[in-house]
């Protein structure tokens, strides 16, 4: 490798934080005009390694350098105005504002040094969105947006930079299929203009597409790098859990029973569901497939209540329950975990134990007056052990941990409350190959304790390995069912295009 194609050299990178080495002589090279890919599992260090680039962590040793000049960003926008950007796989923007304004906050063009110059911010927006062909309304609000829609704005503030190294954490984990092509030919177009690019994710078939190396991390340290072209799934899966890892989804042991949970005619007061009808089993994994804005997470969050039902009803066992908020739903057993977690899921200022019983502390009272420590304390460990979450302490804050990390213990709490009913949007999200197999067989396992299980997924290998049926949405409507064991992606497709 000629000195000359080194666009960023991380050598030897130790960072600490109380109870744990996050990064222990982590290193990494990135060429001009390549996509190196950056894997491990969950907690591996791959988006501390990032942040400590991006000005976000202060490394304890090491040096990082760019374009050959030593660098230590002090923040973010330091790091962003030398050329180094990223797109962080939890999206944090100011949903209250515009695109536009979120795009150039921090650097908003002005005329004579003092006004907004609204005209130059409007043409800018619209010059950066038609180059990278994103089709998005600049004066939209933020929180009107879908995850995806919201994703392709910050890539596009990534590349507004002029960037030389964009970071890429996670980017297609909110995507759909035609929204990851797009992203790709984003990539391409980078890569041929030289830029280097680092991409995190988990998806084995991306990273071998369109990588050139990949650099494995395991337990805070660097593995191997090497050519994409030279590795396969096996390799990888080996390189990144140190073992084998024959399957990629355990045995399907559930028998379904019978009807369980009976939704008809649900529709939305504020969304666009219309006459969304299904029934689900005892002890059965039911799949909902479809195009992002098909309706999906909308059909979730109406049957738990936090989205309002204009009509329809909801029987469980047979007798019709309201679930007009999160509280009566969790009182008749259902239980949701959410697709944005970092949103709507943590409680970023608080620790472990206490994201792990806040929705089950009914069963943590002692003599029915006060919360028992020993209770909760011993069913935070059970969620430890049993999801094999990775974190030094109980006390530990969850936002200090890997997002994989974070959906374990998400994905605990609601095990705890012992629901006839678990909804799952997108559970297994920004999680490695190792820690999916797992949180797979839970699944598999809660189906076999007789639980109904709902799951949202934008991965459609993983309906139909998990999978008993399919629920196929379009348009805010059920546009078709699938049996998982006979069906195929062709078939899914065809039905989720329906009222597209």
């Amino acid at each position: 490798m000629a000195e000359s194609d080194v666009l960023l050299e991380m050598k030897d990178i130790c960072k600490s934080f109380p109870g744990v080495k996050a990064l222990d002589h982590a290193q990494l090279t990135v060429r001009r005009g390549t996509v190196h890919a950056l894997m491990g599992e969950n907690g591996a260090g791959k988006s501390t390694l990032m942040k400590c680039l991006f000005g976000i962590y202060f490394k304890d040793e090491g040096s990082i350098l760019l374009e050959g000049k030593e660098v230590n960003f002090k923040s973010s926008k330091e790091a962003m105005e030398n050329g180094v950007a990223m797109v962080h796989q939890e999206l944090n923007q100011a949903l209250k504002r515009s695109v536009m304004d979120n795009l150039w906050l921090g650097r908003y063009p002005l005329t004579a040094g003092i006004m907004v110059d609204e005209k130059k911010m409007l043409e800018d927006t619209k010059a950066i969105f038609e180059e990278l062909k994103i089709d998005v309304d600049p004066h939209q609000k933020m929180s009107e947006l879908p995850v995806s829609k919201r994703q392709m704005v910050e890539i596009a503030k990534a590349v507004s930079y002029n960037s030389k190294v964009i970071v890429f954490d996670e980017p297609t984990s909110s995507l759909t299929e035609q929204e990851v092509e797009h992203l790709f030919w984003i990539i391409d177009m980078l890569r041929d203009r030289g830029c280097g690019i680092i991409y995190i994710s988990h998806k084995m078939a991306e990273i071998l597409r369109i990588s050139d190396e990949v650099t494995v991390m395991r337990d805070g340290q660097w593995i191997a790098t090497k050519p994409a072209a030279e590795l396969n799934n096996e390799s990888l899966i080996k390189l990144m859990v140190g073992r084998e890892l024959s399957n990629q989804f355990p045995p399907k042991t559930n028998k379904p029973g019978d009807v369980l949970l009976e939704v008809e005619g649900l529709t939305g007061q504020y969304n666009q569901l219309k006459d969304v009808s299904f029934t689900a089993r005892k002890g059965e994994i039911l799949g909902l497939a479809g195009l992002d804005g098909s309706g999906r997470t909308e059909t979730l969050e109406s049957i738990f209540g936090i989205a309002t039902r204009h009509s329809g009803t909801i029987k469980l066992e047979g007798k019709e329950v309201s679930n007009k908020n999160s509280r009566q739903s969790l009182k008749a057993g259902f239980a949701l975990l959410t697709e944005e977690r970092r949103a709507t899921g943590i409680f970023g200022i608080r620790d472990i134990k206490d994201n792990t019983v806040i929705s089950s502390l009914k069963h943590h009272l002692a003599h029915g007056l006060w919360l028992s420590e020993p209770s909760m304390r011993k069913a935070t460990q059970w969620g430890i052990d049993t999801l094999k979450t990775k974190t030094p302490t109980q006390e530990t804050k969850i936002r200090s941990l890997s997002g994989g990390n974070q959906q374990k213990v998400i994905f605990a709490r609601w095990l705890l409350t012992n629901p006839k009913v678990l909804l799952l949007d997108e559970p297994t999200r920004g999680i490695d190959v190792g820690a999916k197999y797992e949180i797979y067989q839970l699944i598999i396992d809660q189906a076999n304790a007789g639980t109904t299980v709902v799951m949202v997924s934008s991965e459609m290998a993983e309906l139909l390995g998990v999978c008993d049926r399919i629920i196929v949405m379009s348009g805010g409507r059920v546009a078709g069912e699938v049996d998982a064991k006979t069906t195929t992606q062709e078939e899914i497709l065809t039905l989720a295009a329906k009222y597209v």
